[in-house]
């Protein structure tokens, strides 16, 4: 009989600490930190998967690009394949490039003369838009990664906060009775972490992989605009 008292104890503790019964049991307020907490980790996620996919079709994009126009075909042809439907960031680069170089060539001789500056400009902007697209959303991440932990904890002192005083009304101090409330407390934490951290790691990966796809593009905005001016001295 006594072992049949002390194994429905111990289902009943197993019960009471279960991660489910953790959260139902917790004070309201946190309560709202491990709800807000799984909904920053979970839309972290979003993102992360999101960057991933982007990333990896971007790099295939800008493989097959500059295969292409390293190639020899003439820029003519490409612009008139592209210009429809640039649709990565090295094409929406050339394509832009190459619509300001018609319209000063196809325009007076006079929209000629600060071509180069018009030019550098476009591509600036165009530069700048595509890798604010390649950047958007990851200061989420960053942020998730740096707050996380804060509210995680901010929870599990509230909770012990709140586990303290129920300690002080029941007047007991057994383990059975300090557990739960303690157990709920830390659980905040422990949600924080499990955002924080791969918030943490996939926004250094991702931020890494964003800068090369960034300076890629910097150095095929460099080379395309020697590229055109090169091509305008011969025509004057």
């Amino acid at each position: 009989m006594p072992n049949e008292v002390a194994q429905t104890a111990l289902a009943n503790a197993h019960v009471e600490l279960s991660l489910i019964s953790l959260f139902l049991q917790a004070h309201i307020v946190v309560k709202f930190v491990m709800i807000g907490l799984m909904m920053a980790s979970v839309w972290s996620w979003t993102i992360i998967i999101d960057k991933a996919i982007l990333y990896s079709r971007t790099k295939r994009q800008m493989d097959r690009f500059e295969k292409v126009f390293w190639s020899g075909q003439s820029l003519e042809e490409l612009y008139r394949t592209l210009s429809g439907r640039p649709n990565h960031a090295m094409a929406a680069l050339f394509v832009a490039a190459m619509r300001e170089w018609k319209r000063s060539f196809e325009g007076h001789a006079r929209s000629v003369a600060g071509l180069p500056a018009r030019i550098e400009k476009v591509l600036d902007v165009t530069l700048a838009r595509e890798v604010d697209r390649l950047e958007k959303r990851l200061l989420f991440l960053a942020t998730v990664g740096s707050a996380a932990p804060f509210v995680g904890l901010f929870g599990t002192v509230w909770g012990i906060m709140n586990s303290f005083q129920g300690i002080a009304a029941s007047k007991s101090t057994s383990l059975a009775v300090v557990a739960p409330g303690i157990a709920e407390a830390l659980f905040a934490t422990a949600i924080g972490l499990l955002a924080a951290i791969p918030a943490v790691i996939a926004y250094n990966k991702l931020a890494s992989i964003a800068s090369q796809h960034a300076l890629r593009l910097e150095g095929f905005a460099d080379e395309f605009s020697a590229i055109l001016s090169r091509l305008m001295d011969e025509r004057g």
